[in-house]
């Protein structure tokens, strides 16, 4: 039988050393290891991406921070190197247990002698963030020695670097490395220590600091070795000015292989508890179960549970692309699974909009706008990483101007969105007595700004935009912008209009910042008048003033044109700028969003139309037309829509270029748009007056769903057979 929390591969295969990367990693929400192998180095993406903590080198992009690598490890035997880059392997397989967040290698060489097997297991830890966790097993068929070399790789892959400017590096029985950067404004901070067979030395190889184990190895034994790791960074309160304020020493075992297995058991248990209240359990459709579970294993590993305000980045904790940043990605699109699983993560992912609210502030003013203008791509503080030139013209290699951050000013309302659907959902209060309302009220006066009122016209509207489809920029009303406007006008009217219900102190600073009648009475006009766009004769609602007449073209033709197969389809002289092509869903989600403001027709109409005019070129786009074409009654529509979500990092491939500048990476909305539409979409589930709602429209082949839902402080096991459903507290 099929295991379905596996993903295994077997045989080296050097094309896909990027792909693994993404597919094996490893994480727990303060760093992210990718799946790359032990004796792996920078040529090939190695990375221990952290959470939180960037920088910027020169004209470079600002970007997180990768640690130098305490776990690379490289066999000898008999004075021979043994890697998969240097001697091909008779026996390779690379294993991931992702209901166990396991990762295991087992690679056979064979020598002039016999065979050598080697073995290495890793993992993170769960309780404790800082910590590493790897154990290694060396068997000869023959008695050879044997030189057992791992330590810390200080030459760090970087795509704007190099970040760190200076090492001090110890050489105990604990290694340690203080990296430095900026005149040691912010450090990193590696630890490790290994325990094994043999004798052992220390080895300084060009940037490693290496342990080297020499022992003759006798034919047919196991020889093991046990490693554990610590990373901390000038953003933790154990790293105060420069040093650790920890006893170093009691991070470590004594008897590390006996701690290990401690340790794997304590890890096993963690992620056993966690899949009891978010597994979804399909019955008649193992590939769609593993990859929807591998999507949520990729969501767990990601979340920032060590801290309470902290976002997740758009490419998570794969690496530096995106320059580590967070988009509206995070709100739209991976909000749901942690509100429906864990709240508490969802909660922290919104207290980092909240906080940095003067960021959003600063961005607003900045432009000429009032209110809250938050960034499109945000680091700390809410600072903007996003560049005026955001890519690379592939012939001329110039920078072409672009305006993601200028234009996308629907991030604000995703905002809004996120704060109020967990309110809604939790009943949980003092996310707007914390700053929330504050911020809804920002949000809707940096919209109020915009607003503009033609000559004798009748309605508001907001020009100048690009909407979720980045091909067609400074557009003018926006059908998805305008009506998340119109959103954020709503709850901060209703929010306003029921402040009496929030403490003094809330009501006191709310007072004290604005004139609440005056804003209320503004906020109900623009939701009453503010342009929304409406079907035409033929039921199809314009993506922006003027799209329809855009040349109809479809998405091969367009693809026909490109004379450079990394050539950025969008902006001003992109292949698909005058044309009705798109990049992602944007009507589209819209109508998903607001589905009860349209009829059936409306909906599949729309759907039909612009599905074969997207080139899907995000990996949000499969899941807003999988959730839609669920919300019309196509599960048989809906269902490769999602599996491409499911799989896009099981699967592997995908853009990975945008004109020159590397993208790769895992894809955290895709993997949360996939829960989305099992929840929402094949299942139906919706929250209404405090009940929940269940209206299946499973795929053919699926016979039942089963899985939990936390809903106003309470879990509820839901199942579905065929059009049938129970729900049931817990």
């Amino acid at each position: 039988m099929k295991n379905l929390w596996i993903v295994e591969e077997q045989g080296f295969h050097k094309e896909g050393i990027a792909d693994n990367g993404n597919r094996f990693l490893i994480g727990n929400g303060y760093m992210g290891i990718r799946g790359t192998l032990d004796e792996f180095t920078k040529e090939q993406l190695v990375a221990i991406n952290l959470a939180g903590i960037y920088d910027k080198v020169g004209d470079g992009w600002r970007e997180p921070l990768n640690a130098p690598n305490p776990i690379y490890t490289v066999l000898h035997v008999d004075g021979e190197k043994y890697g998969v880059l240097e001697k091909e392997a008779i026996e390779h397989t690379v294993t991931l247990n992702f209901r166990e967040a396991v990762l295991c290698r087992k690679t056979v060489f064979q020598t002039q002698k016999g065979n050598v097997t080697f073995q290495a297991t890793r993992f993170l830890n769960m309780e404790n963030p800082h910590l590493i966790h790897a154990q290694y097993e060396v068997i000869c068929d023959f008695d050879a020695d044997v030189e057992f070399r791992t330590g810390i790789d200080i030459d760090v892959w970087d795509i704007y670097g190099p970040h760190f400017e200076k090492y001090e590096c110890g050489q105990e029985q604990i290694f340690s490395v203080k990296a430095s950067i900026q005149e040691e404004r912010e450090q990193v901070w590696v630890l490790e220590k290994t325990q094994g067979a043999g004798n052992e030395t220390v080895l300084k190889e060009n940037d490693k600091l290496l342990r080297v184990f020499s022992y003759r190895a006798v034919k047919g034994e196991t020889a093991v070795f046990t490693k554990q790791c610590a990373i901390y960074t000038s953003k933790d309160k154990e790293l105060a000015a420069g040093n650790l304020t920890i006893n170093i020493d009691d991070l470590f075992a004594k008897d590390m292989e006996a701690a290990y297995e401690k340790e794997k058991a304590e890890h096993i248990a963690w992620w056993e508890e966690k899949w009891n209240t978010s597994q979804v359990v399909i019955d008649g459709d193992d590939e769609a179960m593993c990859a929807l579970n591998y999507s949520l294993y990729h969501l767990h590993s990601i979340a920032p549970r060590h801290s309470d305000s902290l976002s997740i980045a758009a490419r998570g904790l794969s690496g530096q692309t995106y320059k580590g940043a967070v988009f509206w990605d995070t709100e739209m699109f991976i909000l749901d699974f942690f509100l429906y699983t864990e709240p508490s993560v969802a909660k922290t992912l919104l207290k980092y909009r909240i906080d940095t609210l003067d960021g959003a502030r600063q961005k607003a003013k900045d432009y000429g706008y009032q209110g809250a203008f938050y960034a499109w791509e945000s680091q700390e503080g809410g600072f903007d990483a996003c560049s005026d030139y955001n890519v690379t013209d592939v012939f001329t290699g110039r920078p072409m101007r672009t305006y993601f951050k200028d234009k996308q000013i629907h991030i604000s309302a995703a905002i809004v969105s996120g704060i109020m659907r967990y309110v809604e959902h939790t009943k949980d209060y003092s996310v707007l007595e914390e700053g929330g309302i504050e911020t809804i009220v920002e949000c809707a006066r940096f919209y109020y700004s915009l607003l503009i009122k033609k000559v004798n016209g009748a309605v508001y509207e907001l020009h100048d935009v690009i909407g979720p489809d980045e091909y067609h920029e400074r557009v003018n009303n926006n059908g998805y912008t305008n009506r998340m406007a119109k959103y954020s006008f709503e709850k901060a009217y209703e929010l306003l209009s029921n402040v009496e219900k929030f403490s003094e102190s809330t009501q006191k600073k709310l007072a004290e910042k604005f004139d609440v009648s005056a804003l209320k009475e503004e906020f109900k006009d623009a939701a009453e008048n503010i342009y929304i766009p409406a079907p035409n004769e033929e039921g199809v609602i314009e993506q922006f003033d003027g799209y329809l007449g855009l040349e109809d073209v479809s998405v091969e033709e367009v693809r026909k044109r490109l004379l450079h197969e990394k050539e950025y389809w969008g902006g001003a002289y992109g292949v698909a700028s005058h044309t009705q092509i798109i990049k992602q869903a944007d009507v589209v989600t819209w109508l998903t969003l607001f589905a009860n403001e349209f009829s059936k027709e409306v909906l599949a109409k729309n759907w039909e139309y612009y599905e074969p005019r997207t080139e899907h070129g995000s990996s949000l786009s499969a899941c807003m037309y999988a959730w839609l074409a669920c919300i019309n009654g196509y599960p048989e529509k809906a269902y490769p829509f999602f599996l491409k979500s499911a799989m896009a990092d099981l699967k592997g491939g995908g853009k990975q270029w945008a004109g020159l500048v590397y993208i790769g990476g895992t894809h955290p909305a895709a993997s949360g748009g996939a829960y989305m539409n099992a929840i929402h979409g094949f299942a139906g589930v919706s929250f209404e007056d405090g009940k929940i709602k269940v209206n299946p429209v499973l795929p053919p082949n699926w016979k039942s769903m089963k899985f939990t839902v936390s809903y106003q402080s309470k879990q509820y096991a839901i199942e579905i057979n065929g059009k049938k459903s129970t729900v049931t507290e817990l």
